[in-house]
């Protein structure tokens, strides 16, 4: 055999070798992500769970606010009116050109 030949099977052999670790590099990363996943899904459904209970407490201890003064007839009135008119605006058949 000669050295040519013999260097082409090395080649090829530590090609092969590269090739194994480089799919078992890649495993384990595979396996450290889902496991990272896993954690990041674990914390966060633990801080939605807490920020529920923050929300909820803070409900608990928020004053009623005083009731707000009835507006007049004639500004309900009013604001019907402005909203027809611009749903009526928005919903009415276009003239054809």
């Amino acid at each position: 055999m000669n050295p040519l030949a013999s260097r082409k099977r090395i080649l090829i052999a530590e090609s092969e070798l590269n090739r194994a670790h480089l799919v078992q590099d890649w495993q384990t990363l595979a396996d450290e992500a889902h496991a990272l996943a896993d954690e990041v899904r674990t914390i966060r459904s633990m801080a939605s769970a807490a920020a529920s209970l923050m929300a909820g407490l803070a409900a608990l201890r928020r004053k009623k606010s005083v009731p707000a003064e009835k507006p007049a007839w004639w500004q309900t009135l009013l604001k019907g009116g402005q909203t027809i008119s611009s749903l009526w605006s928005e919903f009415r058949q276009r003239p054809k050109q």
